[in-house]
């Protein structure tokens, strides 16, 4: 079975400019995204898609082909599931054809490659998406509030009766670490959990998703511990 590996890299970046190619260990955080593609053995190619001078440089110097993302694609609120698309009829007009499509975002360098590797076990004929969690912070059945704008708060599912964390179920954040699913499947339906959906579970010191100054801080002082 093909599989293709995509980096969806835009230039712009409002929480953390240039964010896709700042540095980390001294390589841009797009080309970490190659190398790990790069190092899974059943990925023939590896794709970039950007509409970044710098970024399609990046990817030339790391050896990944640049797939040319139009502007009107390129917005801070352009949906990735459109990006998506975009790919997959760029590479169908040349008659590129593969099985697996696999998503690496830029902003989720700490992950492993055994992470990538668990989403391909995973991906079958009942699954139409993998995606990948990891256990989440808080909890909608135990404290997450809605808040109006004179400070009254409620309960997001304020129907239940569990008074403890323990009690409530557990619940996972979606990270950005990998998502992988077949072309056909993306052509075809407008968003992820349209399909089936089976999930990966993400320890949180690889899932971190850099967005802001913040989060680059926090992912550099993990990324030099583990060198």
């Amino acid at each position: 079975m093909k599989t293709f590996a995509f980096i969806f890299a835009r230039g712009g970046s409002k929480g953390l400019p240039d964010k896709n190619v700042k540095l980390l260990g001294g390589i841009p955080l797009v080309a970490h995204a190659i190398n790990l593609a790069k190092d899974i053995e059943n990925v023939e190619e590896v794709f970039v898609s950007t509409e970044a001078n710098n970024i399609k440089g990046i990817a030339n110097d790391f050896g990944a082909e640049v797939i040319d993302r139009p502007a009107e694609l390129a917005g801070d609120t352009t949906p990735e599931w459109l990006v998506w698309q975009h790919a997959i009829a760029h590479l169908e007009m040349t008659d590129r054809k593969f099985d697996y499509f696999l998503s690496l975002p830029p902003t989720a360098p700490l992950r492993f490659k055994e992470d990538i590797l668990k989403c391909f076990k995973l991906i079958s004929e009942d699954a139409d998406v993998v995606i990948t969690v990891s256990p989440a912070n808080r909890n909608p059945y135990f404290n997450m509030v809605f808040r109006e704008d004179d400070g009254t708060s409620s309960l997001v599912l304020k129907k239940n009766s569990i008074s403890r964390r323990q009690e409530a179920p557990k619940v996972y954040d979606m990270t950005t670490v990998a998502y992988l699913s077949t072309p056909s499947f993306i052509k075809n339906n407008d968003g992820i959990f349209e399909g089936h959906v089976k999930s990966v579970i993400i320890p949180k010191e690889r899932a971190i998703d850099i967005d802001d100054e913040i989060d680059y801080l926090l992912t550099k002082v993990i990324y030099e511990d583990q060198i």
